[in-house]
């Protein structure tokens, strides 16, 4: 498998234009050969954000494989497996490549890190509506424009900013699509606490400990970060949180149906740690286990 450190490299491997600077290249694909990607699979350490309406061809990004045919904007982080095969362009498209050392110094080294879309599988991409493709489009254009100028003391600036634009619109269409999803698809909650329960009926709490955020998330066929930005964007809570929220539900029940000491609670609700529960319980709760069940004693 390729690794490639530089953007020349990649460029170069590819057969696109070398870099007008070795930290940042912008790519326009209004043709099938002005975008074919090497189809065996690489890592680079950039970033990569594209835009594409796909007639055909099979994106690999991480564990997934998935078949685009909607225009889409994709997030690929630095190291992540990437693989394409047989792309082929219904219309134009877009690639700009940011390597990490361009953020250097910037808001954005550790911003970018925030945006979850990174850690997105590929099946999760974000669809843009007519509006939102010219919006997307717009700032790449100034992108270009900037890129094709001579550099001079203000370019990396203007060009941190534009990155940052097209971050922060990415997001807010995300929050569009994930509420467009939750129509379509129902209450990703109630699909969330469904699953969950079945856990818990099941005896898998007992036998397997506490679900996992990734747990829940491959039972649902989704990645876990997508998952949580979605049940954030539905209740505004993340998935270990409700996660919480549903073992403390269950607990504050057993700690009134059964005799149970508060280490049998937490065991059988799969902590192993007694301590650590009772911590998570006053936090939910306001109250210690003892002093919860004391309440209904008296």
């Amino acid at each position: 498998m390729n690794h490639f450190k530089t953007i020349s490299e990649y460029n170069r491997h590819n057969g696109f234009p070398p870099p007008e600077n070795p930290l940042i290249s912008l790519v326009e694909c209004r043709k099938i050969d002005a975008c074919s990607l090497s189809r065996e699979e690489f890592t680079g350490d950039f970033y990569m954000i594209m835009f594409k309406k796909m007639k055909s061809g099979v994106i690999v990004y991480g564990r997934t494989k998935y078949d685009h045919d909607n225009g889409s904007l994709s997030f690929i982080k630095p190291r992540q497996v990437m693989q394409m095969d047989n792309i082929e362009l219904e219309e134009k498209g877009f690639i700009i490549f940011v390597h990490e050392d361009y953020f250097a110094g910037h808001n954005l080294h550790t911003e970018i890190k925030k945006y979850g879309f990174f850690e997105y599988e590929t099946n999760e991409a974000l669809h843009l509506s007519a509006r939102e493709e010219e919006i997307v489009w717009d700032l790449f254009y100034k992108m270009q424009n900037e890129y094709n100028n001579n550099e001079d003391e203000y370019s990396r600036e203007i060009m941190l900013t534009h990155i940052d634009s097209i971050l922060k619109y990415s997001q807010r269409f995300y929050k569009r699509q994930f509420i467009n999803r939750t129509q379509l698809s129902g209450k990703t909650v109630s699909r969330f606490n469904e699953v969950l329960s079945t856990y818990f009926e099941n005896g898998q709490l007992k036998d397997k400990g506490l679900p996992s955020v990734k747990a829940m998330a491959d039972l649902l066929n989704t990645s876990p970060r997508y998952l949580s930005d979605l049940l954030r964007q539905e209740t505004g809570k993340t998935a270990i949180e409700l996660i919480h929220i549903f073992l403390i539900g269950e607990a504050k029940n057993m700690l009134q149906a059964t005799g149970n000491s508060v280490s049998e609670t937490a065991y059988s609700l799969g902590f192993e740690n007694p301590p650590y529960f009772s911590r998570l319980f006053k936090k939910e709760v306001g109250l210690t286990p003892v002093e919860f069940r004391k309440q209904f004693l008296n």
